[in-house]
């Protein structure tokens, strides 16, 4: 969530830097708001401040012996309207954190403006071979199939997943299902074991509130896989300690940056505990509806897909370094694998909900002849922290400050696969099997159908 402070103070230079994004700020009915909610609370400060001097008032009179009733009627008919006032206050708060909950992130003067993915910058590339014409990676030698065809002969099967489930998800049997396991493995071994991030194991079912908390919700709640439905009539609920409550809506995690970012939601971290760096490797789940039906074939863009998601948990002045770090930890696991990537900045208009500034990596396909995205990691600033009220401070007496919070994969496990069979495929239909891979394989060298 935005700033307010930064509203009030500085609302054209918010309103300019979203226009960038292409969102439009609604600034006359923040206006209004905020407008009413001055009024509303000057008025409750009079009326507090009234209410002081009254109280104040009365013990003198009465010292006196003097006749308190006027000043006391007086004094009693203020809790009331103070009390409707700080409701009024109270109600106008909640309108303007959830005009607020639905605006994004603004951009860092760093990214480039723009409205498209054509629009976004490259900033590097890595060929771990020969470079065409174009400065692309090399032919392989002979007509590159792709990972549905080189996959489906090593147990890569979609027409079971579709009769299990549906459309756009995948089954894996025999050597096809240890290759992408033993990605995962490798990926979590790499991150914890050389990048010092703490491998965790997290819920894959969060409630509504995480959600809002990392910004998943409101806007993104038609991609969400919803669970269950909170407080349907079914009689009331309470905890062991016999406590009533309230079960909030729960839905699939579309990433675990969800949960491994809300570890310190509603928490206080101390200075000296920083940077925290969390690693887990999870199913995501997504519904995909606003893809229009794009890569509908194989394993690109699919409802279930497993990740290695880095997350990172810093204090503000170190956000933009950590940012650089956590790209080098991902193109890590692209150079160990040996596969063609090249890093690109993203425009102001492709940027994700929650990103101040962001960077894609994206892995070279030989059968589609272009590049694809494979990892984004992001920095969100204190974006995340406030919504989820996450703050540290230097010591026991120093004033709190928001966290900052990082999230990138390391890598997408299903687009990792996807890349080792195109880019390792040979011409009698067997996979080679990358070398960093290899003792995750039981020393497996190639895969034959």
């Amino acid at each position: 969530m935005l700033d307010p402070i930064l509203l009030r103070k500085d609302l054209q230079t918010v309103v300019d830097r979203l226009k960038s994004r292409g969102v439009d700020f609604d600034t006359e009915r923040f206006n209004d708001l905020e407008s009413r909610r001055k009024s509303v609370q000057t008025e409750t400060e009079s009326l507090q401040a009234r209410r002081n001097a009254l109280a104040k008032q009365i013990g003198q009179l009465k010292a006196k012996g003097e006749d308190a009733s006027a000043v006391m009627a007086e004094s009693q008919a203020l809790p009331g309207r103070v009390k409707q006032l700080e409701e009024d206050l109270a109600q106008l708060q909640q309108q303007l954190n959830d005009m607020l909950m639905s605006v994004p992130n603004l951009p860092h003067p760093s990214v480039p403006v723009g409205a498209s993915s054509d629009d976004n910058v490259e900033v590097r590339r890595w060929l771990p071979g020969q470079a065409d014409a174009d400065g692309n990676p090399a032919p392989l030698g002979f007509e590159p199939r792709d990972h549905v065809a080189v996959g489906e002969p090593l147990g890569l099967d979609f027409d079971t997943a579709a009769k299990l489930s549906g459309a756009r998800f995948s089954f894996m049997r025999g050597p096809v299902a240890r290759l992408h396991r033993a990605l995962a493995q490798f990926m979590l071994d790499l991150q914890t074991g050389e990048h010092g991030y703490t491998e965790c194991y997290t819920p894959y079912i969060v409630n509504s509130s995480t959600l809002f908390g990392t910004g998943q919700l409101p806007k993104f709640k038609d991609d969400m896989f919803f669970v269950t439905k909170g407080g349907v009539d079914d009689g009331p609920r309470t905890d062991e300690q016999g406590n009533a409550y309230v079960r909030e809506d729960q839905y699939l995690i579309s990433t675990s940056e969800i949960t491994l970012t809300s570890y310190v939601r509603d928490t206080i971290v101390p200075a000296a505990e920083l940077p925290l760096r969390l690693t887990a490797h999870t199913p995501c789940f997504r519904s995909e509806a606003g893809s229009g039906g794009r890569d509908t074939r194989g394993m690109i863009r699919q409802h279930q897909f497993d990740k290695v998601e880095m997350v990172q948990i810093v204090a503000p002045d170190q956000s933009y370094d950590a940012l650089e770090q956590m790209t080098g930890h991902a193109e890590t696991v692209l150079r160990r694998l040996g596969l063609p990537y090249r890093v690109m900045l993203l425009c102001t208009g492709d940027m994700g909900f929650g990103a101040t500034k962001t960077y894609d990596l994206e892995v070279w396909l030989p059968a589609q002849n272009t590049w694809r995205e494979i990892s984004s990691i992001s920095n969100c600033e204190s974006f995340q922290a406030r919504r989820m009220q996450a703050r540290t401070r230097a010591d026991a007496k120093a004033k709190p400050e928001y966290l900052h919070t990082l999230n990138g994969s390391g890598l997408a496990v299903g687009r990792a696969l996807v890349a080792v069979l195109e880019n390792y495929q040979q011409a009698d239909g067997s996979v080679l099997v990358p070398e960093a891979l290899q003792p995750y394989m039981g020393g497996l060298t190639v895969l034959r159908p």
